[in-house]
């Protein structure tokens, strides 16, 4: 066994994914405050070859040097929008015909074990801010809330992780 050198992964390169059919999913970060996390979500969202980001409120934008740390290059690949809030930015986004959904514990949730996401529709994916999740507002305003499990003593998972979760499910059910 041997670990795969970077050339024979055959990555696309950034002309070629600017081009590639993306998963009709779009993240929408609610008032994330780490800058780290930012460049995590757009490193993610490059691995899934999703749509667009849309940074909401105080949420950092690019060029910034601590999002490209984690971001390594992303943020030159991904689309991105920034909005004053995130009702603005889920307005456009159900405008654009996209369907809500908060990843939140709420009464009602669903579970992402229960989510089916192979329909025709595009998702919008809302994650919120590191300490108080996404605001009741969103909530409110989504189409449905999706809870990830979780069986131990800790009631929330960082919320890059929690991105990396729901994506990898989206695209395991898209396209695994």
């Amino acid at each position: 066994m041997r670990k795969i050198s970077n050339e024979e992964l055959n990555r696309l390169s950034p002309e070629e994914y600017q081009h590639t059919k993306k998963t009709p999913v779009a993240l929408v970060l609610d008032n994330l405050r780490s800058m780290h996390n930012v460049g995590a979500a757009f490193r993610t969202a490059d691995a899934f070859a999703i749509e667009a980001i849309h940074l909401c409120g105080i949420t950092a934008q690019p060029p910034h040097r601590e999002i490209h740390k984690t971001a390594l290059g992303a943020t030159e690949s991904v689309a991105w929008h920034y909005h004053q809030t995130t009702i603005a930015a889920c307005q456009a986004l159900k405008s654009e015909g996209y369907r809500l959904l908060a990843v939140e514990q709420a009464k009602p949730s669903l579970s992402l074990a229960d989510f089916d996401i192979r329909t025709h529709e595009k998702w919008a994916l809302i994650f919120g801010n590191e300490v108080f999740g996404v605001s009741e507002e969103v909530v409110a305003l989504a189409d449905a809330c999706l809870e990830i499990p979780q069986y131990g003593t800790k009631h929330s998972l960082n919320v890059s992780v929690s991105i990396g979760v729901v994506l990898w499910e989206c695209i395991k059910q898209w396209k695994v």
